[in-house]
């Protein structure tokens, strides 16, 4: 065995839904060139050891997301992923998973219905009045094809979507591919949807306030469009366009503003006081507990006569940077 191979054991994840009652890993010994790629090693598990294996694949190219699958619990593209700079990461153990084992059909094919049903939601197309036989043709300035930021990018490949730690818990919410799509043709200046489209990402349980910023999508996108980065150009146009309501998340995402206008600091127990209100902040009584024994707040910070929390000694230039800066308000 040569500096450019290395001789291992994959794991991969296999489950018939037709025939299984449970998933099962079975493993695979083969030798791994310094150039595969985790698709070949897909490939030869399917052609040198078992042909039921099952995995979806077209392109080669990582821009169609077929091959979207998980390695060690990372989100990758079979057909980008180097086999090598994993086994370097992961200590020379790979486990080849589908996106989202619970909903696999056939080993790493996926039923990716509730994925499309949530990206067909948010109306992922221009709605507009054009002429049937218009004379020129749409022309879009650099300042309007600048705020697309790669949206237009996305391969609607589901590793964001099946990666998000929200849609393990509710199954209402869009998720962030949807909400990439949506702020694609929102930002479109030919499109009039809009409203709709913010009226429909703005709604509880669904819309982009559910969402808990833990990173996982920008983590997980093949492409690298961030969309965390559009979720959160979605809550502003929401205020801007006059569509956010007066509820907890919006009230908490104000609060944070109002905190660091006050301090320049965060004041944790005010947030709380003022997105939930006072009786709302006895359910997180047990969190309060353990933050006032970690030094975080104290006992009479619920108090509004009670400011604890020290003043930045750049306030001024803070409170100045937010009046210039903020451009809506609820």
């Amino acid at each position: 065995m040569s500096n450019s191979s290395r001789k291992v054991t994959i794991k991969a994840f296999r489950f018939n839904a037709e025939t299984d009652y449970l998933p099962y890993y079975k493993s695979y010994e083969m030798e791994i060139g310094k150039d595969e790629l985790i698709l070949d090693v897909m490939n030869r598990i399917k052609w040198e050891h078992d042909g039921s294996f099952s995995y979806r694949r077209s392109c080669r190219h990582g821009i169609c997301g077929a091959c979207a699958v998980k390695v060690n619990g990372k989100a990758t593209l079979a057909c980008k992923q180097n086999a090598m700079e994993l086994l370097d990461l992961f200590n020379n153990e790979i486990t080849i998973e589908p996106s989202s084992k619970k909903r696999s059909v056939k080993d790493m094919i996926i039923d990716k219905s509730d994925f499309w049903e949530k990206h067909n939601a948010v109306k992922p197309f221009v709605m507009a009045d054009v002429e049937p036989h218009p004379e020129h043709e749409t022309k879009q300035s650099l300042e309007e094809f600048d705020k697309f930021l790669e949206s237009d990018l996305c391969i609607q490949c589901g590793a964001c979507h099946y990666s998000c730690p929200v849609l393990e818990v509710n199954e209402d919410y869009f998720g962030p591919a949807a909400f990439v799509a949506a702020y694609r043709f929102s930002i479109d200046p030919r499109d009039s949807a809009e409203k709709e489209r913010l009226e429909l990402t703005a709604q509880a349980g669904q819309g982009v306030w559910d969402c808990v910023k833990c990173f996982e999508c920008a983590e997980a996108c093949p492409k690298e469009i961030n969309p965390i980065e559009k979720i959160t150009k979605l809550h502003n146009m929401q205020f801007e366009q006059k569509v956010a309501k007066s509820n907890i998340a919006t009230r908490h995402a104000e609060g944070f503003v109002r905190s660091i206008r006050k301090h320049g600091f965060l004041d944790e127990a005010d947030i709380v006081v003022y997105s939930e209100g006072y009786l709302g902040m006895y359910k997180h009584l047990k969190t309060a507990i353990k933050m006032m024994k970690a030094g975080k707040i104290h006992w009479d910070d619920a108090f509004p006569w009670v400011d604890n929390v020290p003043k930045s000694k750049n306030l001024n230039e803070i409170q100045k940077l937010i009046k210039i800066s903020m451009t809506n308000k609820l």
